[in-house]
């Protein structure tokens, strides 16, 4: 949700502009500061920042958005499989015109990923259905050293510029096998009945896959051994959130309704995370994602109405349940990055952050945005450093 000063907002970022009194109830009773997610030399993907700021040292454990997408989706990599996140996307006249083939629904996206691995699909090459655009490809024996672009990125390019390349000579053999089953798909959707009547419903077709970020299966030690976890849940609708939290050591709790996009259960997923806490879980991580993919549309006012949602629908209930439980409960709300309605893609700059401890005196900043939290007592974090302070380390 963080973002930049948007003129239309009277210069105000939409977090600024949203009304959010348990927002700014959480950064007024709680401490805040700045996180950095993004790492010196890497693409601020919600995969890096999501293992950053979990406290993990990138270089030992990121292998790619596809193999924690596969962790999730319960599809298990062997030895030497390269996995990678598979959008279907909408092109037009040469041009991306959106990654997510307009929000294209679970029904509709699995039919047409069967439709692909039917047609496409080998002994050595899989397609699995995820949810809405958000698919996988997985390539026996592949070679991750490839120059992937991801389509969020680049709206408005011609598609043939932002094709597959390898970045070692080992891996010629695997980017010129992605870019032609990125163009036989883009020949067998044309006339695929989705895409058919998608289009004589005035929507945007999914006319070609779009394969990136590719890895192989990652080792990553559980939060329970970096921080004395007893028992952690992860609650989101997006494959890569759960993959990680999967991988971390979390158990993911499916909530009905939860989409990923704008529209998703934020009623049920708040009722999750009380229960889990009411039970006999010690940590919930609960991810929101609808804000992200406002910005992704470059709608401020959408976006607005998507942190709204999360103020009044996910954070007051939380707020008034765990004041009422036995036990205290520490509170920490953050971006895992912005993504700017400007840019309509992700950037790395640092992130808002705030820590509600039950008897913990408040630093002085009022409330919680991205301007007044540089004036927070944390500071600016990189690292693992937020987590160790969300754990008193």
């Amino acid at each position: 949700m963080a973002d930049e000063p948007i003129p239309e907002l009277g210069d105000k970022t939409p977090l600024q502009a949203a009304d959010t009194p348990a927002i700014d109830w959480i950064g007024g009773a709680g401490r805040t500061g700045m996180l950095y997610t993004i790492p010196p030399g890497y693409a601020p993907g919600s995969e890096v920042a999501h293992l950053s700021l979990l406290g993990y040292n990138l270089p030992d454990v990121f292998e790619g958005r596809g193999t924690l997408e596969a962790a999730s989706m319960g599809v298990n990599l062997e030895d030497g499989d390269m996995a990678m996140r598979c959008n279907l996307i909408c092109i037009q006249d040469g041009i991306i015109k959106n990654h997510s083939a307009g929000h294209i629904s679970d029904e509709e996206a699995f039919d047409i990923i069967k439709s692909l691995n039917d047609k496409l699909g080998t002994e050595s090459i899989h397609f699995y259905p995820g949810v809405s655009y958000r698919h996988l490809l997985v390539i026996k024996s592949g070679n991750k050293h490839l120059r992937c672009t991801p389509p969020h990125d680049v709206p408005g390019t011609p598609f043939k510029n932002v094709l597959v390349k390898a970045t070692e000579p080992t891996a010629e053999d695997t980017a010129a096998l992605l870019n032609k089953l990125i163009l036989e798909s883009q020949e067998l959707l044309k006339e695929h009945p989705v895409n058919i009547k998608r289009m004589n419903e005035g929507k945007d077709p999914a006319n070609s896959i779009w394969p990136w970020s590719a890895g192989y299966r990652p080792a990553m030690e559980p939060l329970s051994k970096k921080y004395g976890i007893k028992k952690g849940a992860v609650i989101s609708a997006v494959d890569l959130i759960r993959g990680i939290g999967i991988y971390a050591g979390l158990e993911p709790i499916h909530v009905e309704g939860a989409t990923g996009l704008y529209d998703t259960n934020y009623e049920g997923k708040a009722q999750a995370a009380i229960n889990a806490l009411q039970g006999d879980y010690d940590f919930v991580f609960l991810h929101v994602e609808a804000s992200d993919e406002a910005g992704h549309e470059g709608d401020y006012n959408l976006k607005v109405k998507t942190i709204e949602n999360l103020d009044h629908r996910i954070c007051k209930p939380i707020i008034d349940a765990t004041l009422k439980m036995k036990e205290p409960v520490t509170i920490a709300l953050l971006p895992d990055h912005p993504t700017p309605c400007r840019l309509r893609t992700h950037s790395a700059a640092p992130v808002p952050f705030a820590i509600f401890r039950p008897g913990e005196r408040p630093d002085r900043v009022p409330r919680f945005d991205e301007e007044v939290a540089q004036f927070g007592m944390y500071g600016t974090l990189t690292k693992d450093q937020f987590m160790r302070a969300l754990f008193q380390i």
